[in-house]
């Protein structure tokens, strides 16, 4: 074999060593890309599921509560009616002159249950939470913590009108809830605090205590907890919370309204 056949044999084995090389480097790069692209949509796929999840929860949720509102406007309402009147039927008969005062006193227990009853049946019905301002129907859970006497809320609102949907109405108003039952039920406070800003298009909410709180590192968050961040997920807001020993616990949540 003459020294240029040699040549050309070398030089026909390498190119084809190096497009073997190349097409080696282009499968791993492709299977890489790919597998990158599967893991993608996968991890897409599960936060799609998990949001299609949550609102269903919610959905069945409001559902349920809705049921419990109209509940107790035609059935407990009617019933804590008709017991007023006959209070009332009672004292004006004036047949038992001796229990009358105790008469009075149970007929005016009767009709402050009702109005409470009433009230929180509004509450929980979508008429309601859809034509009432997120700030009213906020104050509204504040007065009713403050109504048990337990602990002092103190409310700081933004005196404008913040343009929302009624999901996201309806969401953020149940965060705000889950806060206030988290904070009554664990945290032994004494004070609590929620603010309401709005600027720019863009709501933050901030709600506070000054409980025993926890140690957030390595911490298991309850259900409550859990509730709130995945609800501030669902309508694309940024959720914080921050806590420490003693020093209270704190949740702020960021949703752009625009």
């Amino acid at each position: 074999m003459g020294q240029t056949e040699i040549i050309i044999s070398v030089i026909f084995t390498s190119v084809i060593i190096l497009i073997f090389i190349v097409s080696i480097i282009s499968f791993m790069f492709q299977y890489r890309k790919r597998r990158a692209q599967y893991e993608l949509e996968k991890k897409m796929s599960e936060e799609q599921h998990a949001k299609e999840l949550l609102a269903t929860q919610v959905e069945i949720q409001q559902q349920t509560m809705q049921d419990l509102g109209r509940e107790i406007h035609d059935n407990v309402g009617q019933k804590l009616t008709l017991a007023s009147i006959y209070a009332q039927q009672l004292a004006f008969e004036n047949k038992y002159p001796a229990v009358n005062e105790r008469i009075a006193t149970i007929g005016s227990i009767i009709n402050t249950s009702l109005s409470e009853l009433r009230s929180l049946s509004r509450t929980l019905t979508s008429d309601y939470i859809q034509k009432t301002e997120l700030s009213a129907l906020v104050k509204t859970e504040c007065d009713r913590v403050n109504a048990l006497g337990k602990c002092r809320v103190t409310c700081q609102f933004a005196q404008v009108k913040i343009p929302l949907d009624e999901t996201k109405k309806k969401i953020v108003l149940r965060i705000v809830q889950e806060f206030l039952q988290n904070s009554l039920r664990h945290a032994q406070c004494t004070d609590i605090t929620v603010i309401l800003q709005y600027a720019d298009s863009t709501l933050k909410i901030i709600a506070k205590d000054d409980g025993v709180g926890f140690d957030t590192v390595g911490a298991f968050y309850g259900i409550g907890l859990e509730n709130m961040r995945k609800r501030a997920e669902l309508i694309g807001a940024q959720f914080y919370l921050a806590s420490r020993l003693n020093e209270g616990t704190e949740i702020s949540f960021i949703l752009a309204t625009a």
